[in-house]
């Protein structure tokens, strides 16, 4: 996909909301970056149980914010490296990183110009949590997968599910579609999931609902073979309205139990 015209703007919109947000997230008590860099892993249980041991693994992280992940699989021995196209997060993630003297890499562009950028091929490719909502055209996102992906390599992904962003704010209404209509869903945005208090500049921000169906045709139709596709009723992050936390640790909404589906998960292998 070319990063042209009305693209070019949504995404330049994008860019400038992620580099503001990444000072605050850096700060903030939900990332708890202070605890990171004395050991602390921030991946969690469902991506750690179904990826498995990535240790000697080559490991690619899209859309990395400032590195946290990706420095949590470099702890866990894969030979990481997080892509992302804002310049704060990745200008932090190279310090976080020396900090805590892992070897992650970090390279920063936008997804869809990883070509230009890098020239590897990894046994994992790996992005997670609220971050195809950000990107257009997901049969150019799939292909920029499975050319980063060596023969018998996989990609794993975890995300909110696509019914979870047809609510509004508060989760009293369906107010956008469950389909891609193209044109992109534009929110003003002054807050972050991070601190939910705190009052930031007003930044325009565009984003894309994506339903399953388009996530699973496109992967297949760069090549890969789509293993599995699980869905939960929880989420492991409180960052939506009255939310409780259950006995097994995740995160449920107090309206719906486990009637809606808050995240899915995807492994997708290269033939």
């Amino acid at each position: 996909m070319k990063l042209t015209g009305k693209n070019q703007t949504y995404f330049e919109s994008n860019k400038k909301l992620w580099n503001e947000r990444t000072g605050v997230h850096v700060k903030s008590a939900f990332y708890d970056n202070d605890g990171f860099i004395t050991g602390k892993n921030s991946l969690n249980k469902i991506e750690l149980d179904e990826l498995g041991d990535v240790n000697g693994k080559s490991l690619l992280h899209l859309q990395c914010h400032f590195g946290q992940d990706t420095i949590s699989f470099a702890r866990l021995g894969a030979k990481a490296t997080g892509v992302d196209f804002s310049e704060e997060a990745i200008k932090n993630a190279i310090e976080i990183n020396n900090k805590c003297g892992t070897d992650a890499e970090f390279v920063n562009c936008n997804v869809y110009d990883l070509k230009n950028h890098l020239d590897k091929k990894y046994d994992i490719v790996f992005c997670s949590y609220g971050v195809t909502g950000w990107l257009p055209d997901l049969d150019s996102w799939a292909e920029i997968i499975s050319h980063f992906l060596k023969p018998g390599g996989f990609f794993y992904y975890v995300e909110f599910h696509p019914m979870v962003w047809m609510f509004d704010d508060s989760f009293e209404k369906i107010e956008y579609p469950y389909f891609n209509t193209e044109e992109p869903i534009k929110i003003i945005s002054s807050s972050t999931y991070a601190d939910r208090n705190l009052k930031l500049q007003e930044i325009n921000e565009f984003g894309w609902n994506h339903s399953l169906s388009e996530i699973f045709n496109s992967l297949t139709a760069s090549g890969l073979r789509v293993e599995y596709i699980h869905e939960f009723p929880f989420s492991p992050y409180n960052i939506f309205p009255g939310m409780y936390q259950s006995e097994d640790g995740y995160w449920r909404m107090s309206k719906f139990g486990d009637k809606l589906p808050m995240l899915f998960s995807i492994k997708a292998v290269k033939p």
